[in-house]
Formats: C-alpha cells, sequence, structure tokens
C-alpha cells in the first residue's frame, strides 16, 4: 500500500481499514483526502481484501468539508467549480457503487459530505455519541452531490426533512430512519465492525459481488441521470449571493444575513 497524508490504511489480508486521519481538522474532506480514498478504494478492489471498514481517527468521523477547500470555491472559476462538483460527485457515486462490502464506523459527528461518506457505505455502525445531518443549507449551499443517494436510502419525505432543516440527529434518532444499521457501545465499535467483516468474509465472495451489481445496475442509469443535475446545480448555487455570504458568516463565525434571493 502507498503511503498517504490524510487517510491510514491497515490490512490483514482479507479486511481492509480506511481511517480518516485528520483528527485536528476533525477529518474534513479535502481534493487531497478524496483522491487518497479513492485510490486506497481502488487498491482493495484490486487486492485480496473482500470488505473494508472507513472510520474516523479522534473525536470525529468527518466533519464536512475542509475550510481552505471552502475558501476556495468563492474564488474559482465556472471551469474550476464544474470540475469540483464532478470530481466529488463521483467520489459519492465510487461509494455507493463500490463491489466489496464497505462499512461505515462512526466514532463521532459526520457531517455534509461526512454523513454522505457513512450512509452510503452498505452498513453504518455508529457510536451513541454519533451526530449526523447535511448542514449545507446553514451556509447557503446545497447537498446536491448526495442527495439522490439519501433520497434514495430514506425516501423523499425524509430526505426533504433533513436537506431543508439543516438539523443534526442523534444515532439514537438517525436508526429509525435508517441512516444507521446499529448502534453500538463506543469501546466496541470497532469489535463489531471487525465481527461484521468477519460474517461477510464467511459469506460467498462471488454471491457478495453478484448482489452487490445488481443492486446497483438496477438504478445506475437514475442514479448518472440526476447527478448532471446535481453538478449543475451545485456550480449554480456558488455564485448566488447567499452562498458568498453563508461562507463569509461561517469564517467570520457570525450569523448569516441573507439576501433572499438566488440570482448572481
Amino acid at each position: 500500500m502507498p503511503s498517504y497524508t490524510t487517510i491510514r490504511i491497515d490490512t490483514d489480508g482479507t479486511l481492509a481499514v480506511i481511517t480518516l486521519n485528520r483528527p485536528e481538522k476533525r477529518n474534513a474532506i479535502s481534493p487531497t483526502m478524496i483522491a487518497e480514498i479513492l485510490a486506497a478504494l481502488k487498491d482493495v478492489e484490486s487486492g485480496g481484501e473482500r470488505v473494508a471498514i472507513i472510520t474516523g481517527a479522534g473525536k470525529s468521523f468527518c466533519a464536512g468539508m475542509d475550510l481552505e477547500a471552502l475558501k476556495s470555491l468563492a474564488v474559482q472559476s465556472p471551469e474550476q467549480n464544474l470540475a469540483d462538483a464532478r470530481r466529488t460527485a463521483g467520489f459519492f457515486r465510487r461509494l455507493w457503487s463500490f463491489p466489496k462490502p464497505l462499512i461505515a464506523a462512526v466514532n463521532g459527528a459526520a457531517l455534509a459530505g461526512g454523513c454522505g461518506i457513512a450512509t452510503l457505505c452498505d452498513f453504518t455502525l455508529a457510536a451513541p455519541e454519533a451526530k449526523f445531518g447535511y448542514t449545507e443549507v446553514r451556509v447557503g449551499f446545497m447537498p446536491a452531490l448526495v442527495s439522490m443517494f439519501l433520497e434514495k436510502q430514506v425516501g423523499e419525505k425524509l430526505a426533504r426533512d433533513l436537506f431543508l432543516t439543516g438539523r443534526i440527529l442523534d444515532a439514537a434518532e438517525a436508526k429509525p430512519i435508517g441512516l444507521v444499521t446499529r448502534i453500538v457501545p463506543t469501546e466496541r465499535l470497532m469489535d463489531a465492525a471487525r465481527e461484521l467483516a468477519a460474517t461477510l468474509i464467511a459469506n460467498s465472495p462471488g454471491s457478495i459481488l453478484a448482489t452487490k451489481r445488481l443492486l446497483v445496475r438496477a438504478s445506475v442509469a437514475e442514479i448518472d441521470r440526476r447527478i448532471e443535475l446535481a453538478v449543475a446545480e451545485s456550480v449554480a448555487i456558488r455564485a448566488t449571493p447567499d452562498f458568498r455570504e453563508g461562507l463569509a458568516a461561517f469564517l467570520e463565525k457570525r450569523e448569516p444575513r441573507w439576501s433572499g434571493g438566488q440570482k448572481k
């Protein structure tokens, strides 16, 4: 396995553990992290590992987009924003369609894009103190690039609730609506993830691959169509006054003063 700067990967040959490893940044997502997770998944797919666990170092799972990456969105050209949106959408699509089982072991806050990572895995185990939320509307942004995946998972009514309110759920509320598979005591989180991985590894690898392939093929055309819509909306909102104001307020740690409009 190559060396990484934002993640750590440990493998025993059949199980890979991918740790988001920026605890001082609450494991926030950066372009480098996306590239490194994709590289790690490529190695897992081509290697002997049968299952991968994704977890976070420190007290957070993943707090969403990195501050420096957020700042860059306000000054990028439309072409750069389009490339960025396509890269991020491709990242979430890769998690959704990954051919081997993915287990999220959510040890703390999983917000915005971090919530996307947690809930796009096949299984989501959560510590009681884990938090989940799509908080983009609080900063004038939108969860466009994960919207179709979450709606498919929890249904349109709940997706509207989470996306439009931006509210944060604890693990106990996230479980009955389908964001969490199982709540596990904090001290047993990784043990439980490894036990689940062992159950999966004991099953037929051919059957698991075929089953995941069927699940993806059944809806991939609709997912890809909606990704194109989501990319366009994600690029468009970055040019609005509310996005610029929301980002400035977030960076300045103040309440936003919304204009109420979406015109450039």
